[in-house]
């Protein structure tokens, strides 16, 4: 931890410094050029506010409530770790009339608790459970500069991008899956000036380190027997990983594989022709065959017959982005895309699967309105013609390249086709 993450030096008077950073946020808000006072990592951050389109008179916005919530925390990995975190930060947050919060990768804020009269104040700017505080929705602050930047920060006063929030104080460290490295979140401690003290951030980052400590005593290595793992997003030939051996399926099996995934309950002989084909005049001997075939190369006691069902459980990229979807968590679901699934297939059922989660993703990515979200649909293959997407990121993100290529799917659509 250098001083460069520090709010404060020491010794610092925090009245005059306060002063000095209102002037330099007022500056930038109006000229674009960041005076010296300003921290090298607070000045990144503000350009990368500006850069996704967040005002200095933005808000956060709510996006998960109630049991959506609920669902979503349950399945997080930092769930495991909160009594932990609880237990160091708790009375912390609670005698120094402070806030514990803990975020997701992706700056949406899952636990906020702390002093009830704290949890008011901060309510009033929307610092509440299911806010998203990630620097493309509220700009410069702890727990999303934190996510963003991969390493622990401070904020104080004024170097928070959103005016409203510029009353108070924050720093934030993030945790890693001790498995792939991967971030899976933040720790943040919010309050007033008195955490603008290098033990603020030195405290929450031990407590980081303590979360990613129990989760690496909580994560077993995985087993052979655990659940296989089917990617078959982007891929014309999925992959199938099981028992320690990854496969890669025809385009057949990979059609038979996926909708058995996706029926755990089973589908009898005809349900799975009428998924397959969209010739009524082919005859089951073919998909026996076909299923004989896969059960060879699934192992014994793997492929069971009526109705036709997976005896291991599957877990699927597909099924990866529905729960993220489900859960509300948008950057997450548009992380596991890696493309429309089976992109080749013409069996009846997947072209329906395929659909209904490209459909899905790409609604919700319209309806958050996130510009770097929405340039990742866009810019890819699958999006590339999506007027509706196109639309939705000029809205956000009025460029030049947005606004001339916008203009040049519109004026394709308007044209007459010649065939």
């Amino acid at each position: 931890m250098t001083d460069a993450w520090l709010a404060l030096e020491p010794g610092a008077d925090p009245v005059e410094r306060a002063r000095a950073l209102r002037r330099a946020h007022e500056t930038f808000t109006e000229a674009g050029t960041v005076p010296r006072p300003v921290r090298a990592v607070v000045a990144d951050s503000w350009r990368r506010s500006v850069r996704a389109g967040v005002g200095p008179d933005g808000t956060a916005s709510v996006e998960l409530m109630d049991g959506d919530l609920g669902a979503y925390r349950a399945e997080h990995p930092l769930s495991r770790v909160m009594p932990l975190v609880r237990e160091l930060l708790g009375t912390f947050a609670a005698d120094g009339e402070h806030l514990l919060a803990v975020c997701d990768a992706h700056g949406r804020l899952l636990w906020v608790e702390g002093h009830p009269a704290t949890r008011r104040r901060a309510g009033r700017m929307n610092f509440v459970p299911g806010a998203r505080w990630s620097e493309s929705a509220v700009g410069t602050n702890a727990p999303g500069t934190a996510v963003a930047v991969g390493r622990p920060v401070q904020v104080f006063a004024a170097e928070h991008f959103i005016r409203r929030v510029q009353p108070w104080t924050c720093a934030a460290a993030p945790v890693h899956d001790p498995r792939t490295g991967r971030v899976l979140g933040a720790v943040d401690i919010t309050g007033g000036d008195g955490l603008a003290h290098p033990h603020s951030l030195g405290f929450v980052q031990a407590v980081a380190r303590a979360a990613e400590s129990q989760l690496a005593l909580l994560t077993p290595e995985r087993s052979a027997s655990e659940a296989a793992e089917l990617t078959a997003l982007g891929r014309d030939e999925a992959l199938l990983s099981a028992d320690g051996r990854r496969v890669r399926l025809s385009r057949r099996h990979s059609e038979i594989v996926v909708l058995l995934a996706h029926h755990p309950e089973g589908l009898t002989g005809d349900e799975l022709l009428c998924a397959l084909y969209e010739d009524e005049t082919v005859p089951p001997v073919t998909l026996r065959a076909e299923l004989a075939r896969l059960r060879g190369i699934l192992g014994p006691g793997r492929l069971a017959s009526r109705p036709y069902r997976l005896t291991m459980p599957v877990e699927s990229d597909t099924s990866v982005v529905e729960r993220r979807l489900r859960a509300g968590a948008v950057t997450a679901a548009a992380a596991a895309y890696a493309g429309p699934l089976l992109p080749g297939s013409q069996a009846p059922a997947v072209g329906r699967l395929r659909r209904r989660l490209a459909d899905g993703l790409r609604a919700a990515l319209i309806a958050c309105g996130d510009p770097d979200l929405l340039a990742d649909w866009a810019h890819a293959p699958w999006g590339e013609d999506d007027l509706d997407v196109w639309r939705a990121l000029a809205a956000v993100r009025p460029t030049a390249a947005t606004s001339s290529r916008l203009a040049a799917l519109e004026s394709e659509l308007a044209a007459p086709n010649p065939w």
